[in-house]
């Protein structure tokens, strides 16, 4: 039982992959800038490989085979391919954040990371994710729709933001990871973040985060 206990209480992983990680992904794709994101958060070394979505690269064998429905981003740790952007967050803070920070090892810290992973692939995703797909990439979406999910979604947050610095500790963790690109780049999809004050004081928090990489700014088509 001791062997056991050891086991699960010591980290069985480095500090550090063997050599560099290899994310696929596309430079403009929200959920492919929270994973680079963490990968320099957590200062771990990478290389960007870029999948041709618009020519159908995602669509085509060789990357079926690291993800076979065909959805970036994808990241391979020497042999490890793990696709989603939400589980290669997990999957990163699991294996190099030894100390628990960006996904607390804590039930209720970590459930509260993972409510906001949630709302990253529900609310976000169907509020300024699909609004800003919409305007820049034309691309026949309900946008008006998203718009208002989107303001719903800063109703909730504006005063969460008020009364705490992240959305799920005292400290920057998967939760705003995975929320921040999207929001940061929500004019782009015709919602504004003026009323929100807080929220851009939060933005700006993560965006003074040691190695923080910004998302990349589109321009409309």
């Amino acid at each position: 039982m001791s062997a056991v206990l050891n086991s699960l209480s010591s980290p069985v992983s480095p500090s550090h992959p063997a050599a560099p990680l290899v994310l696929y992904h596309v430079p403009l794709s929200g959920h492919c800038h929270r994973v680079q994101l963490l990968l320099s958060l957590l200062d771990l070394p990478y290389r960007c490989e870029l999948v041709d979505v618009r020519g159908g690269a995602n669509k085509a064998e060789p990357f079926l085979r690291l993800n076979p429905f065909g959805q970036i981003p994808v990241l391979d740790d020497n042999g490890t391919v793990i696709a989603d952007s939400n589980a290669i967050l997990v999957y990163l803070a699991l294996r190099y954040d030894h100390e628990g920070r960006w996904l607390p090892r804590d039930p209720v810290k970590a459930a509260a990371v993972q409510r906001w992973l949630s709302v990253a692939a529900g609310e976000i995703a169907y509020g300024p994710a699909r609004a800003r797909i919409a305007k820049l990439f034309g691309r026949d979406l309900p946008v008006d729709d998203a718009r208002q999910q989107a303001a719903r979604l800063f109703e909730v947050m504006e005063p969460l933001l008020a009364a705490a610095p992240y959305l799920a500790a005292d400290h920057a963790t998967l939760a705003d990871v995975a929320a921040y690109a999207y929001i940061a780049r929500a004019e782009e999809g015709g919602v504004s973040l003026a009323p929100y004050p807080a929220i851009r004081a939060w933005l700006a928090r993560v965006e003074a985060l040691p190695r923080f990489v910004p998302m990349p700014v589109a321009q409309a088509a």
